[in-house]
C-alpha cells in the first residue's frame, strides 16, 4: 500500500528551532540531508567540510561569501556551495533557509 507524502511546513520548522543558525534534519533524498535552520542577522565564521550544498532562501536574505567572493541570495534564490569550499556568513543575513547536502564522492 503507498504510503501519503506528509507535507513540511518549513516556516514553522524554522521558527520552532531553538536557537538560530541551529539546523533541523527534514530527511533524507538518496544520500543528500534536507535542513532548515532561521538566521537572525548574526554572521558565521568561515567553515568547510567535504559536502556540497545548495542553499534555498526562502524569505529574507543570505550574506555569502564563499571562496573570498562575496554574493547576496534573496527570496526564492539558490546559492551553490562546493564541497570542501571556505565559505562563511556576513552580517545582516536573517529569514528562513533550506540547506540540502550532498556527501561527495
Amino acid at each position: 500500500m503507498p504510503v501519503a507524502p506528509v507535507p513540511v511546513d518549513l516556516a514553522a520548522a524554522a521558527a520552532a528551532l531553538p536557537d538560530a543558525w541551529s539546523s533541523r534534519l527534514l530527511g533524507h533524498v538518496g544520500s543528500a540531508a534536507v535542513k532548515v535552520l532561521r538566521m537572525d542577522g548574526q554572521p558565521l565564521d568561515v567553515e568547510h567540510h567535504p559536502t556540497a550544498e545548495a542553499l534555498l532562501v526562502l524569505d529574507g536574505r543570505l550574506e555569502l561569501v564563499v571562496d573570498g567572493a562575496e554574493t547576496t541570495v534573496g527570496p526564492g534564490g539558490l546559492a551553490w556551495v562546493p564541497a570542501g569550499a571556505r565559505h562563511a556568513v556576513r552580517p545582516g543575513s536573517h529569514g528562513t533557509l533550506v540547506i540540502v547536502e550532498v556527501p561527495e564522492g
